[in-house]
């Protein structure tokens, strides 16, 4: 087979979908852009927020399925939602700061902390989401978790303040609601118990309530699961059904740990 035959028929195989990678990598800018925005104290906001404004736009040419003076007004609904989502995300920075015993300052966790920067983007790309943006919001989701390991669908309901310990591992889906006060460590699944198309609308992933403490590697699964506000969920717990307040979920698997006899030598 030909060069120029092999060009051809990758070409036709192309020519089904319309595609534009660049939407990807201007999506990836625009989501570091909007955190340096927000967090750094050197940046200048106006000349900030007009770049953030041309990417946006550059960006709603693909991502926004609308008609082109409604795509433009979606820019100022978004900036408008800034200083909220950045008031919840300073007492996300705080409640981090205040349970974890490794932070020593703000400056730490806004910088280092990799699950910090995975809520504040998925703060961000909620707002997206909310806006009928599902692209958008999607594209600066998986950028999150291509640089974290955290996978946090736009579109779960995370009230603030939250603690992302760890980061590597989680997974929270499309139609959790996490309430205040919640910590959860490296591993965790809020999943759907099954998946199918015609769930689309269904409510598929689990509530978890106020001050709840789910530690590593536990999966939560199923749209009527609720665990109980001042609940801890121990490591590698599996949990398909709901939980009353102030429970203790545990996994009974055990170690054994036997001293080995000294051998003759």
């Amino acid at each position: 087979m030909t060069k120029d035959l092999i060009i051809k028929n990758i070409d036709s195989l192309k020519n089904h979908t319309a595609i534009n990678y660049g939407i990807k990598t201007k999506t990836e800018t625009f989501t570091e852009k909007l955190f340096y925005t927000l967090f750094d104290t050197s940046a200048d906001l106006h000349k900030s927020i007009d770049e953030l404004e041309v990417l946006f736009k550059q960006i709603s040419v693909v991502a926004c399925k609308k008609p082109e003076d409604l795509c433009n007004s979606i820019w100022d609904k978004f900036l408008a939602s800034l200083p909220n989502v950045l008031e919840k995300l300073n007492q996300d920075a705080n409640f981090i700061l205040e349970n974890d015993p490794a932070s020593n300052d703000l400056q730490e966790v806004y910088l280092a902390y990799p699950g910090f920067y995975a809520i504040a983007i998925y703060r961000l790309s909620h707002e997206l989401y909310l806006l009928n943006m599902p692209l958008f919001s999607r594209l600066m989701s998986e950028y999150a978790h291509r640089i974290t390991g955290t996978d946090i669908h736009a579109g779960a309901e995370i009230d603030s303040p939250f603690f992302i310990d760890h980061a590597t591992g989680i997974v929270i889906g499309e139609t959790a609601h996490i309430h205040k006060y919640v910590k959860v460590y490296q591993g965790v699944t809020l999943g759907a118990l099954s998946v199918s198309k015609d769930m689309k609308n269904a409510k598929r992933h689990p509530t978890v309530e106020e001050n709840v403490c789910i530690y590593a590697n536990a999966t939560i699964l199923g749209g009527e699961t609720i665990i109980g506000k001042n609940s801890i969920v121990g490591g590698n717990s599996w949990v398909t059904r709901s939980t009353p307040e102030n429970s203790i979920v545990l996994n009974t698997t055990t170690t054994d740990v036997k001293i080995k006899e000294k051998e003759d030598r």
